[in-house]
């Protein structure tokens, strides 16, 4: 089959959230058409679907209709059911492979695919049960952080052991199913690569991007991250690893962590579009978005250079009165996306703000502003 699709084509995507809106966004600026499979009808994705249809992930019926009214097909979050992603493969139209999906949905084999690229993640243990938490401890000491092995996103499905004592907090997430522990690793900062790989075998990386999280939560990314060439250099070239380790076709986030020997972990994969690539959008000269189109849709990748230092700064329920009040007191660099969710409940991402500026200097300080704004002590929704 050819991978290559023009438009009008219709791209299918699995997932209605704000991913899959900026991801209909960038494909109908490059003339596409968009349908949409999700639950919500009037969600964020759906108010620019040329077709909607309102259904559960796992609706095998409901993907047979998108494969219908779709010339390729791709999703914007991890958890879709198995048997759907593999009736879809079968189709032709997913040219993104359900094995990568796999890996990312189970963290334990996410990290064995991990270790099997050459890249290093922290040392772990698998737990099933009160026994296997409590000798993991002993192998790996605390802190560690517990973490289910499937589903959670965003510090859901996670906990912070730090005495013996919190492992009763453990519980929990231990009737969810099976487990990893984690050796806590110090970190002076949290980075990201986004890789994208396209149908046709090509591969380019964006800037490396600093991330700062809020109680798990994304709270602020910015670019060019604030280290050393030879530490960027090597972000950039486990991301790589790892999209030629992995069956990839489209995108992959790699977040890792920065030790103070500047050690590079890896931490997490997404295989989609991410949170802290959102910058690209005004920041690069072309956006993750628009370049994961262009990898489903079998074009050649766009560049990645970034056109100005850039600032992102997410917004949440709790946040948004307070965005809406100063927009008339925005500087002039900044840019505002809002994702059309109707109800703002707290620790929900309703929107971001990115910051470019000549320099991260000049970024930095007018993006400062909206950090006191949203994170400062007088909205404290999210700040430790």
């Amino acid at each position: 089959m050819n991978s290559l699709i023009m438009p009008p084509a219709t791209i299918g995507i699995i997932g209605g959230g704000q991913l899959g809106r900026m991801m209909a966004v960038a494909a109908k600026q490059m003339g596409f058409r968009v349908a949409v499979l999700d639950p919500d009808a009037e969600g964020p994705a759906a108010q620019l679907a040329d077709t909607m249809i309102a259904a559960n992930y796992s609706d095998l019926e409901a993907a047979k209709q998108l494969a219908d009214v779709s010339d390729r097909i791709t999703y914007e979050f991890e958890n879709i059911d198995r048997d759907v992603l593999g009736w879809l493969e079968g189709t032709g139209k997913l040219v993104q492979s359900p094995l990568l999906l796999e890996l990312t949905q189970h963290r334990i084999k996410e990290k064995q695919a991990i270790e099997e690229s050459g890249c290093q993640v922290a040392p772990y243990r698998s737990v099933t049960d009160n026994a296997t938490l409590q000798q993991a401890i002993a192998e790996l000491g605390l802190p560690a952080v517990l973490k289910t092995c499937t589903g959670g996103y965003d510090g859901k499905g996670q906990v912070v052991l730090k005495t013996e004592e919190d492992a009763t907090e453990a519980q929990a997430l231990l009737q969810q199913g099976d487990c990893v522990l984690e050796q806590w690793v110090p970190f002076k900062a949290e980075l990201s690569v986004i890789v994208v790989s396209s149908a046709n075998g090509e591969v380019r990386t964006f800037p490396v991007a600093e991330n700062r999280h809020e109680q798990n939560i994304l709270a602020i990314t910015t670019v060019p991250a604030r280290f050393s060439e030879s530490v960027l250099q090597q972000a950039d070239e486990l991301a790589l690893k790892l999209a030629e380790a992995l069956p990839l076709v489209g995108t992959l986030a790699v977040e890792m962590f920065l030790t103070q020997d500047d050690e590079l972990y890896v931490n997490e994969l997404a295989p989609r579009p991410h949170n802290s690539g959102h910058y690209t959008i005004e920041g690069c000269e072309t956006s993750q978005f628009e370049q994961h189109v262009r990898a489903v849709c079998g074009w050649p990748l766009g560049a990645t250079t970034l056109r100005q230092p850039s600032v992102m700064v997410n917004i949440l329920g709790e946040h948004l009165p307070a965005v809406l009040n100063q927009v008339d007191s925005f500087g002039p660099h900044t840019h505002l996306h809002l994702y059309g969710k109707k109800e703002a409940r707290p620790l929900r991402k309703m929107g971001h703000l990115t910051v470019t500026a000549p320099s991260v200097q000049e970024a930095e300080a007018e993006a400062s502003e909206l950090d006191a704004l949203l994170y400062g002590k007088d909205n404290r929704g999210i700040h430790s």
